[in-house]
């Protein structure tokens, strides 16, 4: 390989771990959480506990898509809105290797009130960034109050809500963080699970998602064809989606220079968890300085949020943080997150914050004229003057219809030759 070879890829690497600061949404939660009794089991891999025996499956897993069990959810978990807010333990197959059974946790939440014929409309919910350690599972540690409050305005407009955990948070095994198979596998199962048990939901199923619960609601329908054909995808609806393209990568690393104290470095923690999900010979040792290594790794024990306010107390920056880019193994890493396809089965509406610091524009921009290019049904909305969070609330004037019009089965155009970027 030549050296200017090499120093590309060390540059791409180096950008790539400063975007996964793009990647937001964490949980805080609403109270205290549940009493959490840490007890190592046999086999415990990266960020493992013990919350409760219903995570704990200990029996034949025949086949995936498959509920195992189920139980009321308490206060603190629930969301309001919800008539019914139900923990599910149910049957996945492992995203890394494709073939293993797995047991995964998620949330149901159904509407108040008496399902219509047919049942309440499908919405499977994609969460953000929480951390890898299975306290940090939403179906345990409770959601962010702007989460709780936009599932709270799907539920009383008649939507049922599903939401996996994804693999391994909560559950068993290490969570593949960002790895889109594992977070599609975990989505398209609990969706055949609710709909194969006796919920009153309907038969199709829209997924909606922000940043990286965006990037996993894509994931999820260009997984589905191959994986879950049986599952009916009317739509998707994904606000501040991540895109990792060379030249969204750019734009990011511009405005996280190395060398400048950045907040977000516990989502870079993060991704090295998946460098060692993938591959057991990678030592943090040797690329993480030795004052930082403590709180990197805290995440497997620790959630986001509690990680991002000691990278803010300490002051850290890219270069404090690494004493020598972990360049190769992170391209194998990053290899586990994109996109199969561009090519999406369903019309997919894609709304951008022109104020976005976290997924910038620039990124979701060339991931709508990828899609587009692609032959995708794109339904692309910039809002000039939301940021990454507040796009989600602010787009809910036009994501409404667009559900009502997917679920009713009415043709939508998308504006592909007319992009607002």
């Amino acid at each position: 390989m030549s050296r200017r070879t090499r120093s590309l890829r060390t540059r791409i690497a180096a950008m790539a771990l400063v975007a996964f600061a793009s990647l937001s949404g964490c949980t805080t939660p609403l109270d205290e959480p549940p009493v959490t009794t840490i007890s190592k089991p046999t086999n415990m891999m990266l960020g493992d506990s013990y919350l409760s025996d219903f995570y704990q499956f200990g029996g034949e897993i025949a086949q995936p898509g498959r509920l195992l069990r189920q139980e009321p959810l308490n206060k603190q978990q629930s969301n309001p809105g919800a008539g019914e807010n139900i923990r599910l333990l149910y049957s996945s197959t492992d995203g890394l290797d494709g073939k293993e059974r797995v047991a995964v946790s998620g949330v149901l939440f159904l509407p108040e009130g008496t399902a219509p014929e047919g049942g309440w409309p499908l919405m499977a919910w994609t969460h953000g960034t929480v951390g890898i350690a299975d306290i940090c599972a939403p179906s345990w540690n409770g959601r962010q109050e702007q989460d709780r409050t936009h599932l709270k305005f799907w539920l009383e407009n008649g939507y049922a809500v599903v939401a996996s955990d994804y693999q391994g948070l909560g559950t068993p095994g290490t969570h593949p963080y960002l790895a889109t198979r594992p977070e599609a596998y975990s989505n398209l199962d609990i969706i055949k699970a609710v709909q194969s048990a006796d919920f009153p939901v309907s038969k199709k199923v829209v997924l909606f998602g922000q940043s990286q619960g965006a990037g996993a609601a894509v994931a999820t329908a260009a997984y589905a064809a191959d994986y879950a054909s049986g599952v009916e995808i009317a739509g998707v609806v994904a606000t501040g989606v991540p895109y990792f393209s060379p030249k969204a990568l750019v734009a990011l690393q511009e405005s996280r220079p190395p060398d400048r104290v950045d907040p977000m470095l516990g989502y870079n923690m993060l991704a090295l968890s998946l460098v060692q999900r993938i591959n057991p010979e990678f030592k943090l040792t040797d690329y993480v300085s030795d004052d930082v290594l403590p709180i990197a790794q805290s995440v497997q024990n620790t959630c986001h949020k509690d990680v991002k306010a000691r990278v803010i107390k300490e002051q850290l920056t890219y270069n404090r943080v690494f004493k020598k880019p972990p360049t190769e193994h992170l391209l194998a890493a990053f290899s586990k997150m994109g996109y199969p396809t561009l090519k999406l089965p369903v019309p997919t509406f894609i709304g951008t914050g022109g104020k976005d610091r976290d997924t910038p524009p620039r990124m979701q921009a060339a991931l709508v004229k990828g899609a587009c290019k692609a032959g995708s049904n794109i339904v692309s909305k910039l809002y000039p003057d939301l940021d990454h969070r507040a796009v989600v609330p602010g787009s809910t004037g036009d994501t409404l219809p667009f559900v009502q019009s997917v679920f009713a089965g009415k043709e939508l155009e998308g504006n592909c030759g007319n992009l607002p970027f």
